[in-house]
């Protein structure tokens, strides 16, 4: 498979006073076009407003920095205004209309992995405007926006003429937008940086996992993720998906070390990575990671709602479920070597603290 699996940083689309819009293009990273798979980063200014807008790809947001609100509308249902924090996951189905507004002084940046199966272009999100000088309403004639909304000529020109900008505005100080209500962000958020722990490994890292259990609307999406905090100069197990599903992942914080093995056994990517990162691990590629001193936490998804992974070192590796025999066989080891090999890391999980 010779695809380049290099990281790559997002690119600025379009944006304004307001904020900017970013993404991955398959251009520069083919995988995106090869996995079917999207990815994009909202970044909002104080008063920033992203106006409503649907795409043609499911997705999973995450808030990486800020605080803000967003306004989810499903299919046939109503309007939910949900309060978004720095560690929100948010699942957001196919035909989903959103919005994302930022009022503090801090920046809000969102970030979106989803699958482009469905979409215009492979490996890349289209975004459909209902407002603004993209939006709907600038594309049909005066007559049809007069007869669809009822409207006289005078209120279509008000209406088509007023939408200047594109994508992203910046609305005055004063301006009061729809308040978030507590209960809404049941069922539609679930923040990764509060939530149950998955996996804790003192000195090793941590793990919160999305899926359908704790936010069924994954399911919809098709897509599961998880954010993994890896402690200072810790290792992450070698491991692969098993049940044939990609593995997109976002360097939010820190640095270190990938290596990535594929077919026949040849390392396919061996490089540094860091905060603003994007790469995407093949189908049943054997992936592993050591992090900088400073530690490295990720977000990826994973283009299953349930993933299951198979580790290659520690408690639940697949080593340890092979027989002795097995092992000196196709290791070609001696029983003093095997029982060696298997003696080490086969009762740690899946995180390894840095050498004493």
């Amino acid at each position: 498979m010779e695809v380049d699996l290099s990281p790559k940083l997002c690119k600025k689309v379009y944006g304004g006073d307001g904020g900017s819009y970013y993404a991955w293009s398959p251009a520069e990273l083919a995988m995106l076009k090869e996995g079917n798979i999207g990815a994009a980063k909202l970044a909002l200014e104080k008063n920033g407003f992203a106006l409503p807008r649907y795409s043609d790809s499911a997705k999973v947001a995450y808030v990486l920095q800020g605080n803000g609100v967003a306004g989810i509308v499903l299919p046939e249902k109503e309007e939910k205004v949900v309060a978004l924090k720095k560690g929100d996951a948010i699942a957001l189905p196919f035909g989903v209309v959103t919005w994302w507004y930022n009022k503090e002084d801090t920046e809000l940046v969102v970030l979106f992995m989803g699958d482009t199966s469905t979409a215009h272009k492979t490996g890349e999100f289209t975004d459909f405007f209902l407002t603004g000088s993209n939006g709907i309403f600038t594309g049909f004639s005066s007559e049809f926006v007069s007869r669809a909304w009822n409207v006289d000529d005078k209120t279509v020109k008000t209406l088509v003429g007023n939408q200047s900008a594109k994508g992203i505005v910046k609305l005055d100080g004063s301006f009061k937008m729809p308040e978030p209500k507590k209960e809404n962000r049941e069922g539609f958020v679930y923040n990764c940086e509060e939530a149950p722990l998955d996996v804790d490994i003192k000195d090793g890292g941590k793990v919160v996992v999305l899926n359908t259990k704790n936010l069924p609307l994954v399911a919809e999406v098709g897509l599961g993720a998880d954010l993994v905090r890896l402690d200072g100069n810790a290792m992450c197990s070698p491991g692969f998906s098993c049940d044939s599903a990609l593995q997109v992942t976002y360097i939010v914080s820190g640095s270190g070390r990938v290596q990535v093995v594929g077919v026949d056994g040849r390392r396919v990517l061996e490089t540094t990575v860091k905060a603003g990162h994007l790469f995407i691990v093949p189908r049943f590629f054997v992936v592993s990671k050591i992090c900088d001193p400073d530690g490295m936490s990720w977000f990826s998804i994973i283009t299953t709602p349930n993933p299951i992974f198979t580790h290659l070192a520690g408690r639940t590796s697949v080593w340890k479920a092979l027989s002795p025999q097995v092992l000196e066989a196709s290791l070609k080891v001696s029983p003093d070597v095997e029982q060696l090999f298997r003696s080490k890391r086969m009762n740690e999980e899946i995180f390894f603290p840095p050498p004493k």
